[in-house]
């Protein structure tokens, strides 16, 4: 499988879920993606373990279950992997916590369609932590025909990126509305029906809070994202970097909100990368705990509501990164019943109870209280900005800012 002597960057190339085992088991610094390729290609795994004075046994044991259970997953449940002969081919990742019960959904349906169909039906859906370099690939080629003709993701970067997706969405290549949608998500304060009909939000993933009381001191409860750029909360915020397409939603919303200024006091807030696990987990009265963290919705449901552990839902609403869906115009017809498997109430109650993530479907009730507003980018936005480039800039700005501090 991997050995001591491999370094860190072929273990990750191999198994790149493995990089967030590592960044949860005392390596957060693999968590920049510069220091993955400059440490990782140099430092082996045991002489890791020596540096962080981790027991190598015990590391390696708990590696090696690790990565067999996310195998003995995708064995049992990713039979069928996209095969470009297909006359259909969806593509995508999934967020984690609710992948397992949404492919059980998908790989039944898609076998009885194969049976009943006179095309063919394939999918290959990986787990949102592993990214989409591999549909990347294809989009970067700029044939049409290389693209899956159904795409599924999570936050901004490959969609809106006029240098990725950008030209099939100019050519008018997808074309994916939902007109009926979830009175969470279509009211007098927010729409996310795409005006120009080329994007589907299937569900949400909402970004809130988790304040340790303990290590915010007499400091006041922060309220709002705004809150959280001030002066006083200065290496106090622990970020979902980790979760990319989380980090890349925040970005966006508060360059939006308050340009590249918003970015520096956003590294200035920055304390430290946790998984959100890692977030709730951290009961610690030690000054090393963050005061604030920034997590998805699902993870304070992990809270037992003792402790110094508080979930806040900002006032200005809980930061949304979208579960995207795009469909290929030309396929339509063969497309729609796919749509309808995700429009259906049994996928949207997937999404909404199993895994705390807001569904658009009109007819789930996400269970949302009437103070759990959200906090979105807006379509005007969106198509009045190069989102990619925001992104790539805004991400640039603010790594160049944490790694100043730490050489200071």
């Amino acid at each position: 499988m991997f050995s001591l002597d491999d370094t860190l960057y072929e273990i990750m190339n191999k198994y790149p879920e493995a990089l967030d085992f590592f960044i949860a088991n005392g390596f957060e610094q693999l968590k920049n993606k510069q220091m993955l390729k400059i440490m990782g290609k140099n430092i082996t795994l045991k002489t890791a373990l020596m540096a962080k004075k981790i027991n190598q046994d015990l590391f390696v044991e708990k590696l090696e279950t690790f990565l067999k259970k996310d195998a003995d997953v995708d064995v049992s449940l990713d039979e069928s992997k996209a095969d470009e002969n297909s006359d259909l081919i969806i593509e995508g990742v999934l967020p984690c916590p609710i992948r397992i019960p949404l492919l059980e959904g998908i790989k039944e349906w898609v076998n009885e369609q194969n049976e009943k169909n006179d095309y063919s039906i394939s999918y290959t859906l990986k787990s949102a932590n592993l990214g989409l370099d591999w549909v990347v690939e294809k989009v970067k080629t700029g044939n049409p025909d290389k693209v899956s003709d159904v795409l599924l993701s999570a936050g901004f970067e490959l969609f809106f990126d006029k240098n990725l997706m950008g030209q099939y969405m100019e050519n008018g290549i997808f074309e994916t509305h939902l007109e009926n949608m979830n009175k969470d998500f279509c009211n007098e304060t927010i729409d996310l029906r795409d005006p120009k009909k080329r994007y589907a939000i299937m569900g949400v993933v909402p970004a809130i809070f988790l304040v340790n009381k303990t290590s915010l001191g007499d400091r006041k409860v922060p309220e709002t994202w705004a809150d959280l750029l001030n002066e006083e909360f200065e290496d106090s915020v622990a970020l979902p970097m980790a979760d990319l397409d989380l980090f890349n939603a925040l970005l966006a919303n508060l360059y939006k909100d308050f340009g590249m200024d918003g970015i520096h006091k956003l590294a200035r807030s920055y304390k430290k990368s946790l998984h959100p696990a890692q977030m709730v987990k951290a009961r610690t009265r030690t000054p090393e705990a963050p005061a604030v963290s920034i997590i998805p919705y699902f993870f304070s449901q992990m809270i037992d509501g003792t402790g110094d552990l508080e979930a806040v839902w900002p006032k200005d609403g809980a930061l949304l990164s979208p579960i995207f869906m795009i469909t290929k115009k030309s396929k339509a017809d063969k497309i729609k019943p796919f749509m309808d498997l995700f429009m259906s109430n049994e996928i949207g109650t997937i999404f909404s109870a199993n895994g705390k993530f807001p569904s658009t479907n009109p007819n789930v009730d996400n269970h949302l209280e009437e103070h759990q507003n959200f906090k979105w980018i807006g379509w005007d936005f969106i198509y009045s900005h190069d989102i990619g480039k925001i992104i790539r800039e805004c991400e640039e700005e603010f790594n160049n800012d944490v790694q100043k501090s730490f050489t200071e």
